[in-house]
């Protein structure tokens, strides 16, 4: 069996690095470009089968273009996309495979599943918050794994992400409203991501939270997702639907 075909956008990134490690170590898949700024993306997408997308949110509509055009399959792993970045997106899935998820950790996409359990187990008594922390260098806040927690407990309490979600508190800013579901960010020293979910009422406080120590964590995860939606029809998918957790 040949193996799978990678073209790594981003290459030179951290993540890019990590994507391309992981690769060499796997005879199941093979690197048939690795692409940074300046370098020939339209060239290089006819010769693989799956694009691993770790470069930056602006890119992604150029890219989405591409793919569509020689019909090849898509893993973004980028975050901080605009409204209209994330409709590019969906328009593209009707066309061909992707995989958008805001993180590709197995056990952050275990959390998001316990989230989701323990917001519809708890009930409404229990206030939510999520705390997010990161190294110095991350540019988007929250990370879009927090943003995400934040949007599976409002859809639990059928909530609204945009309405109900409380970034940081400063000043008099009154009592804790029922609907309110906080979001605070803490950047510092070299944190690849630390994430906790807090459910709190009175009398006790039940709290889940994941710690990642490596950025292998996600590169694995990416590359488990590319070989996942290889030869799946067009569509919009995420790492629960990777992992069989929906």
């Amino acid at each position: 069996m040949n193996p799978l075909r990678l073209l790594i956008n981003g290459a030179k990134g951290r993540m890019g690095q990590m994507v391309m490690a992981c690769v060499k170590a796997d005879p199941a898949f093979a690197i048939s470009a690795q692409i940074d700024v300046g370098d020939d993306f339209a060239g290089a997408i006819p010769h693989c089968d799956v694009v691993i997308d770790f470069s930056h949110h602006t890119t992604v509509e150029p890219m989405l273009a591409r793919c569509v055009e020689n019909h090849r399959t898509l893993v973004i792993g980028t975050t901080g996309h605009t409204d209209a970045q994330i409709a590019a997106v969906r328009h593209a899935s009707s066309q061909i495979p992707i995989v958008f998820a805001p993180n590709y950790s197995v056990g952050v996409n275990t959390l998001f599943w316990l989230t989701r359990k323990a917001a519809e187990i708890l009930g409404p008594s229990f206030d939510l918050e999520v705390v997010e922390m990161h190294h110095r260098l991350k540019k988007d806040a929250p990370s879009g794994t927090a943003k995400r927690l934040v949007e599976i407990l409002a859809e639990a309490r059928s909530l609204s992400y945009q309405q109900d979600a409380r970034h940081g508190r400063h000043g008099i800013v009154g009592e804790r409203t029922d609907n309110e579901i906080g979001v605070h960010a803490i950047r510092g020293g070299d944190v690849v991501g630390d994430h906790t979910v807090i459910y709190a009422a009175q009398g006790e406080r039940v709290e889940l939270t994941h710690k990642a120590s490596s950025r292998e964590t996600f590169a694995r995860g990416a590359i488990r997702a590319a070989l996942w939606v290889h030869g799946k029809p067009a569509g919009l998918y995420d790492m629960q639907d990777v992992l069989g957790l929906k």
